[in-house]
């Protein structure tokens, strides 16, 4: 009796061994099928996503990026040479409640944009206030962290003293960055104008 006490008891404990063995292997392969589920479920998602590209200094986020250091040398040797300002526009009067007072960085008002059509007068002067006729001047009206609605000129007009734009329909509401391209002899200056057009 005792005999078979002792062998029953030991078969329990096997028993209870291998069921221990199962649920640990059990327990570990479903984390690891749980962990590989969510990584290809991470990958599909973020593949799904689109990318917008950066349009700092008007090139692609990676050419800007390996080329930064000349583009900002040959960007101050044109700010010590040349100015490039919009003429002709409105800016949107801010109130008290709208501006944040916390902000670190000064807050630039935007330039109202109308719904409809919307021209852009640029002059390209020398430190001298004369005015350059020759420039290359390329613009770009884009919106932030989007490509999707950016319109490209890349060669704006000379007219009358001035480089004005086309005119460009806007319906979409909110904001807009203007940016401005002037290239003359080899020196490249850079210039971005928030805007905004209200709903």
């Amino acid at each position: 009796m005792d005999l078979y006490s002792t062998s029953n008891s030991n078969e329990e404990k096997i028993m209870t061994k291998k069921n221990q063995n199962r649920f640990w292997f059990a327990l570990v392969m479903g984390m690891l099928s749980f962990g590989i589920g969510m990584v290809i479920w991470t990958v599909k998602q973020a593949s799904s996503i689109p990318v917008h590209e950066s349009n700092n200094f008007m090139l692609k986020y990676q050419t800007a990026d390996m080329n930064i250091n000349e583009i900002l040398e040959l960007e101050k040797k044109f700010n010590e040479k040349y100015t490039i300002e919009l003429k002709d526009f409105e800016l949107i009067t801010l109130d008290q409640e709208s501006q944040n007072s916390n902000a670190k960085r000064v807050q630039i008002v935007p330039v109202k944009l109308t719904d409809g059509e919307n021209s852009f007068t640029f002059d390209v002067k020398t430190k001298e206030s004369e005015a350059i006729q020759d420039a290359n001047v390329t613009f770009l009206l884009t919106r932030p962290h989007t490509r999707v609605d950016d319109v490209l000129e890349e060669r704006v007009h000379y007219d009358n003293g001035h480089y004005v734009t086309k005119a460009l329909n806007l319906t979409k509401k909110g904001r807009y960055t203007l940016q401005i391209k002037v290239e003359i002899g080899g020196l490249t200056g850079y210039k971005e104008i928030p805007a905004y057009l209200k709903p």
